[in-house]
């Protein structure tokens, strides 16, 4: 016990021993700066000084751009600019998704490629039809209104002029006889129209060219797409006036009369049209006059 007193009191004494630390003139010896230190103070001055180090340099790096110099830390910028990159990937993603199904549709137009599983749209809502009967269909004053304005504002419309059988007229976009009608059965999802070489082709409505060139098959064709889901198709053509890009307006001349392409006998527009994907009897959209 003794002992352990007498080592406490050593290391009590070596730790509070004091010391003079002096700074001389070299060539004089002159006393210019004294210092009275003792272990305890040295260590206490040291350990704070080492802690008030860490404490600055943590917050240097917490809190100036010196972090990005570590390895590890990441630039808020470049965060940013990630965060962004990420948003416009997904953006292109589902872009590209969008065009590489427009561009199948587009293939299948030009292939003449339709599916024959497909399900009438209208068998899907025989369940829910309502039955007339019980609701009262009247038109109020504020209908009536509605609609004699709606009626006046596309009295000039094309894709609003109604056909004998309900359908909607188009601009011609050819005078001549029809040699072949459109046949579904044959796979002919077209009529031929046949006129004089260079004779001008117009497009049926206002739209734009989605594609313009050259195919072994079917030699030059044009594609337009309308509003309301029409696409019209112009093969066989001995020259195109349009390019892909093009707006043209109903009417506007857009090819002319050839007998391109591989699947053609002689001199004649083979015309479609596709709504909504699926083809339809151009001579329910537009009067063909011979």
């Amino acid at each position: 016990m003794a002992k352990q007193e007498k080592r406490r009191k050593e290391i009590k004494r070596k730790l509070l021993h004091k010391y003079r630390l002096v700074i001389l003139n070299e060539s004089t010896f002159e006393e210019k700066i004294s210092f009275k230190l003792s272990r305890l103070n040295v260590f206490v001055t040291g350990s704070l000084a080492v802690i008030g180090l860490i404490g600055l340099t943590t917050l240097l790096i917490a809190f100036t751009p010196l972090r990005e110099y570590i390895p590890g830390y990441s630039s808020t910028a470049l965060k940013r600019q990630a965060t962004e990159l990420t948003y416009k990937t997904d953006s292109l993603v589902g872009v590209l998704d969008y065009t590489n199904r427009y561009l199948n549709n587009i293939r299948s137009v030009l292939r003449g490629d339709v599916g024959t599983d497909s399900i009438p749209t209208d068998s899907m809502f025989e369940t829910f039809k309502l039955d007339p009967a019980g609701i009262d269909l009247s038109p109020i004053r504020e209908d009536s209104l509605l609609r004699a304005q709606v009626a006046l504002e596309d009295k000039y419309n094309l894709f609003e002029t109604p056909a004998a059988d309900g359908s909607k007229l188009l601009y011609s976009p050819l005078s001549g006889p029809v040699t072949q009608q459109y046949d579904p059965d044959s796979r002919h999802f077209a009529i031929d129209i046949v006129a004089p070489r260079d004779t001008p082709i117009k497009a049926v409505a206002n739209g734009t060219v989605i594609f313009a060139e050259w195919t072994a098959a079917t030699g030059y064709v044009i594609i337009i797409e309308h509003k309301e889901g029409l696409t019209s198709v112009y093969k066989h053509n001995g020259s195109l006036s349009k390019a892909q890009g093009d707006v043209v307006r109903a009417g506007e001349v857009v090819a002319s009369v050839g007998n391109t392409g591989e699947l053609t006998t002689g001199p004649h527009l083979h015309f479609e049209l596709w709504k909504d994907g699926r083809p339809v009897n151009p001579l329910n959209y537009v009067d063909i006059a011979e």
